[in-house]
This record gives C-alpha cells, structure tokens and sequence, in this order.
C-alpha cells in the first residue's frame, strides 16, 4: 500500500520522499487546486508509461504537463501574444492552454499522445514547489482509474489506487473541486475544449470574444477530458430528474427538495444555498458518496447552466454518457 504523508505536517519530508519516487519513474499523487494528480515525469517514456498502466488510460488521450514558472514553461511550447496574456492573469490555477510544441522542448510524445501540440497547466501550492524543485514538467491527470470519478481527497486517491501506488502526498480536500479548463487559441477566436474549474466568462472578459464551444462531446481527442464517456460512478448517472425513482440516490442543487427523496438511498445537496463554487467543490466526493450507497442510479436535479454550473454539466453529461 502507498505511503501517506501529510504536506502540511511534514512539508520537506513530503519532498524529498516525492522528488526520490519521481527520479525512480515512479508516479506520485499530489494535491493541487483542481483534484488529486498522478504525476511523473513528462519528459522520461518509462515514467508516462507507469502513469498510463496504473490508471489503465487509453494512450490516445494526452496528458495536461505541469510547469512551476512561465520560463519552464515556454522551454517546451510557443507562446502566441493571447495565450501568453491568459497565462500573466490566471497562472497559477486551474487553466490549461494548448499551445504548439517547440522545438527545444523534451516533453515525451507519450505524454502528447503525438500530438504537434502540449497541454501545459502551472498549479498553485505545494505542487508547484516540487515542480520547481525537480526541473522538469510533470504530466499529472487526476490520480484515478481511467474513466472513473476524479478524486478531490488523497483517502479517495487511496481507496482506488492505493495499491498500486508508492506515495500518496495528502493536501486536504481540493478547493476548487473540478479540472483545469482547457482553451486554445485558434485563428478564428479562443476554442473551449473542456470547461472546467476557471468559468469561462472569466476568460471571456480578458479576451473580449465568446469562447468557441464543442460542438459535441468526444468529436476529437485533443486534449484530457474529452472522451464521451469519463468521470463516471459504477452506478448510472440520470440526469435532470424531477422525480427519485426506487433504489436511486439523489444529488440535488440549491435546497430544491424533488418528489419522491424520502426513498432515496441519499440525498446530497452539492450547495443548499445554490453557491455554484461550492457545488463544484463538492461534485465529485458526493457522487463517490452517492455510489457507495449502492443504488441502482444517482439521479441528479437540474443544474444551472451559467458560470461553473457549464463545466459541472460538462462532467455529468459525460458520467451518463453510454459506457463502451
């Protein structure tokens, strides 16, 4: 079973324990602000090739590289002037750009997925300091079993990977709760490729234009995230529900009570007071809560679609999606 060390407790422990696994190409769970990551080093083959086997991740779907500072970070892509102004004001957190590789960059094709292009994010806390300190990107997609619901806790990195893990490092409950959002700046405007825990009238405001949206989920694997089916409990996922059906749990917003609860497995209320930060925080433990409950489903009540409420919709559409 891994090992579990507390950053908060036992910060430069929890770093030089982390910095020897990565230097034997062994991944590592880390906290960051979005959820808990499987990190390894992007640019060595035999340490993305332990991240794909340990989360069982299809190697079609690129990896998002993590960098400590903007100087790592255009050592390995092309900075086009708008993606370099989205990057001064929302570097660090929880925005990943797409951006072309350069030349002198060493980040492994397995971690592109052979992509002429690069996923790069810069976290904020402890993450980022073991960045720094190591020299080199992470590739680091949540540390969960491929498909599965994102973990925002290391005792859900735990339960599900625990036993294929070396180390655990253990930041608390993630505040924002939901991945990085994922743009690209094309020629004919910014494309949304996954929205995410960065709301997008945010980046909206900086770039002045709408972001070009997806026309549909899965159309194309160009960065995490977009697969159809992902972030799914082993329970079914219906979506909209007005009405709890026998055997199902419910996830309702904003203290909405829905006909029929009191026979539900459990209720969960992502925010009674309808604050969708919080919604997002909770999204992913509660639905790991709801399926621990063994219903049949986890019926979800109706979502708002504004703000953070896209990126939380993005995700449940893509739990109750079919299942290959």
């Amino acid at each position: 079973m891994a090992e579990i060390i507390d950053t908060a407790d036992e910060p430069e422990r929890a770093l030089e324990r982390a910095l020897a696994t990565l230097h034997g190409s062994d991944p590592v769970a880390l906290p960051t602000e979005t959820v808990y990551g499987l990190a390894a080093d992007a640019t060595a083959p035999a340490a993305i090739t332990r991240i794909y086997a340990v989360k069982g991740r299809p190697r079609f779907n690129p990896l998002i590289c993590h960098v400590s500072d903007l100087a790592m970070a255009e050592a390995h892509a092309v900075f086009d002037p708008l993606s370099r102004r989205l990057a001064d004001a929302f570097w660090p957190g929880p925005l990943t750009l797409v951006l072309p590789l350069a030349a002198t960059s060493t980040i492994h094709d397995l971690a592109t997925a052979g992509l002429d292009t690069v996923g790069l994010r810069m976290p904020k806390g402890f993450a980022r300091t073991l960045i720094r300190r190591y020299g080199r990107p992470l590739a680091a997609p949540s540390a969960n079993t491929s498909g599965a619901i994102s973990p925002t806790s290391a005792a859900h990195v735990a339960a599900d990977l625990g036993d294929k893990l070396p180390l655990i490092l253990d930041g608390g409950p993630c505040p924002v709760g939901l991945e990085s959002t994922i743009v690209k700046v094309e020629a004919d405007g910014v494309r949304l490729l996954r929205p995410g825990g960065l709301d997008a009238a945010a980046i909206e405001a900086l770039t002045g234009t709408r972001l070009i949206r997806p026309e549909r989920p899965g159309a194309a694997i160009e960065a995490p995230g977009m697969l159809a089916s992902h972030y799914a409990p082993a329970a079914t996922v219906r979506l909209d529900a007005t009405a709890v059906r026998p055997g199902e749990a419910l996830i309702r917003f904003g203290g909405r009570r829905i006909a029929g609860e009191e026979a539900a497995t459990v209720v969960l209320d992502l925010s009674p007071s309808g604050d969708l930060a919080e919604a997002a925080a909770n999204l992913f433990a509660f639905m790991k809560q709801a399926d621990a409950t063994g219903a049949t489903a986890i019926a979800f009540a109706p979502m708002p679609p504004e703000g953070l409420g896209e990126a939380i919709l993005d995700r449940l559409a893509r739990a109750a999606a079919p299942r290959g």
